[in-house]
């Protein structure tokens, strides 16, 4: 068993549970990328559906949609909430799952660094689960449950839910080629994110994404003319896109000739190196699929397909050149604050998917030594990731408004989500069943922010002119999805992964006091007032004892400093447990080093551990010199 050297020798635990507080200095970034991503992966938890299991940490959330599928004759529990609302609809979230999969293919040593692959792969098994049940033959896929007209009439928990559970299929004769290829692609990318790891699941998700990719592209047609609940919230655009995405997401899967043949032989007629585009989202793949064939292209692997290969590159390059608005006037808009503007809706989760796509390129153009060709110049890899990096920076509160659009991150972030679950108190709080019209009249129309904190959540964002309302009735701007928060485990984990890997916060930005936005701006805090100590918060080992839950957390110190730190004092507050590591003092709450280590020298690490029932203690460096 491996020890590193501390104060005391902790054994390490890989795919912990990283708790990550932000109080150390910033040095590489003044964002704390690492607990961003920690947040947004405590989004997927709140918006499971289904029965929920023990180690939930969203505990204001329990058990919804437990008949999903009854009445149908089919097992369609599961899987996830799309936004706001209590509907699943089955094309954003497969989306949704093939960007998280995505992350945890390219980025998988830096999120493995941050002990978040675990969380991470929960997330996509909580959708992949889904997706088999919901895959019951090869040629039929059950793609929504729940009636969105019916369901955004009422304001209610998922607890109380009284709306239809309705839920609809495609099959031979009511085809749906674009959802049936973005399950496939969902199921084919998890299936790469989880063959080093459990390869008998990942051989189970490879067979369904065939099976499906063989369904969409034989029984071709639009599953919103199938599904037509559908058309009023997510109306597809076509499905050409969708069977090349899937199809080079199985070729990255299997290896096998017959699907890089398939978006070669088909790249003019489906599309692929004709459509110019501007936008990556649930709806429009052509820029990813023309970057992931591009990655093909630039590891040689062309062979008799480079010339076709050389033409989705062209295009690859458009969409980048664009977004980085160097594309000779055909560029993507931009705010005056420099965040990219696609759609009036909820435009930060173009943003997302189109900064992932960026960060993914500029590795790919990395590992060729290749650079970007735009008709403005040639530009570098590290240019394309900066200005990824520019929109989270952005997202994360480097705007005009000053405030993080990420709910639970930073010292200010919306409070009026709109969100349903969020808005109204847990059914363990408020245990009488909240209705349909009683939610809008009590809670929905509530002027006080939302009781709860759904931690993670990215909402819709400013509008053209970085202008933003904190109104739940402002559901273009409050309302989070979970296609747009998907991307952003790989970008928050690339990013990260810049800073060394510890997280480089301001003191303030761990689960902060939430505050109502308000016009005025808030300054950041000053770098020379951040400690040069940053700390890495895991949880090593857990146990239940008579229905009480146990955990026993591991502190790591480091001086990230170029001189040695001495008297460090810490303020452990709700500290319920035993603890070891470190020497009590006559002040409340506050701890200082041991006594043989009161001098932390440049690079030197302290380890201290606790156990603790409940939400972790709350740390904080009251002195040090």
């Amino acid at each position: 068993m491996m020890f590193m050297r501390s104060c005391t020798k902790i054994p390490l635990v890989s795919l912990a549970l990283l708790m990550l507080l932000g109080v150390e200095a910033a040095t590489g970034s003044e964002f704390n990328y690492g607990e961003a991503l920690d947040k947004s992966l405590l989004f997927f938890e709140a918006q499971r559906s289904g029965k929920l299991p023990p180690i939930q940490r969203v505990k204001w959330r329990s058990d919804s949609g437990l008949k999903d599928g009854l009445a149908q004759g089919v097992d369609l529990v599961g899987g996830y909430y799309d936004a706001g609302d209590h509907v699943k609809f089955g094309l954003p979230m497969a989306f949704t799952v093939t960007m998280l999969s995505w992350g945890a293919i390219e980025f998988r040593k830096e999120i493995t660094d941050l002990d978040q692959l675990g969380p991470t792969l929960w997330a996509i098994r909580w959708a992949t689960d889904y997706f088999i049940k919901a895959h019951p033959q090869p040629n039929v896929l059950w793609g929504q449950v729940g009636d969105g007209n019916s369901d955004h009439y009422c304001w209610e928990r998922a607890e109380d839910m009284t709306t239809p559970r309705n839920a609809y299929k495609i099959d031979e004769n009511h085809p749906g080629s674009d959802i049936a290829g973005e399950t496939a692609a969902a199921l084919a990318s998890a299936a790469i994110a989880f063959k080093p790891y459990n390869s008998s699941y990942s051989n189970l998700l490879l067979v369904h994404a065939k099976q499906l990719f063989s369904f969409a592209d034989r029984f071709r047609g639009l599953y919103d003319e199938s599904i037509e609940d559908a058309k009023d919230f997510y109306t597809s655009s076509g499905y050409s896109d969708e069977l090349l995405w899937a199809a080079a997401w199985l070729y990255k899967a299997t290896n096998d000739d017959y699907y890089l043949k398939y978006v070669v032989d088909n790249a003019v007629y489906m599309g692929g190196t004709g459509w110019s585009v501007k936008e990556f989202s649930w709806d429009n793949k052509y820029a990813g699929v023309q970057i992931l064939l591009t990655k093909v292209l630039l590891e040689g692997r062309g062979g008799a397909y480079t010339s076709t290969l050389k033409q989705y590159q062209a295009k690859a390059d458009y969409f980048a050149c664009a977004c980085l608005q160097k594309n000779d006037g055909y560029n993507v808009h931009t705010t005056p604050g420099g965040l990219l503007y696609v759609r009036e809706w909820n435009n930060l989760q173009y943003v997302t998917s189109a900064s992932f796509l960026l960060a993914v390129y500029s590795d790919y153009l990395s590992a060729a030594n290749a650079k970007l060709n735009c008709p403005e110049g040639q530009i570098q890899p590290q240019e394309v990731l900066n200005f990824a990096k520019s929109q989270v920076d952005y997202i994360l509160g480097k705007n005009p408004k000053s405030m993080s659009y990420i709910v639970g991150y930073g010292a200010k972030y919306p409070v009026h989500v709109h969100h349903r679950d969020a808005s109204i108190p847990s059914i363990s709080v408020l245990h009488a069943v909240v209705g349909c019209v009683q939610g809008f009249e009590i809670w929905y129309h509530r002027t006080e922010g939302n009781p709860n904190v759904v931690y993670g959540a990215l909402v819709g964002g400013p509008d053209q002119n970085d202008n933003f309302s904190d109104d739940r009735s402002n559901y273009e701007g409050t309302e989070p999805t979970i296609s747009g928060t998907g991307p952003l485990v790989g970008l928050f984990s690339k990013l990260q992964s810049l800073n060394g890997g510890f997280n480089r916060g301001s003191p303030k930005s761990h689960t902060p006091t939430p505050s109502a936005y308000h016009p005025e701006t808030t300054a950041p805090p000053k770098k020379s007032d951040t400690p040069p100590i940053k700390f890495l918060h895991s949880i090593t080992s857990t146990w239940t004892v008579a229905k009480t839950s146990y955990y026993r957390h591991k502190v790591i110190l480091k001086n990230t400093s170029q001189k040695p730190i001495t008297n460090v004092k810490l303020v452990l507050g709700n500290l319920e447990g035993p603890l070891w590591g470190l020497s009590p003092t006559p002040q409340k709450n506050t701890y200082e080093l041991p006594q043989w280590q009161k001098v932390l020298q440049p690079g030197a690490k302290c380890t201290f551990v606790y156990v603790q029932g409940g939400p972790q203690a709350k740390i904080f460096i009251q002195s040090y010199n």
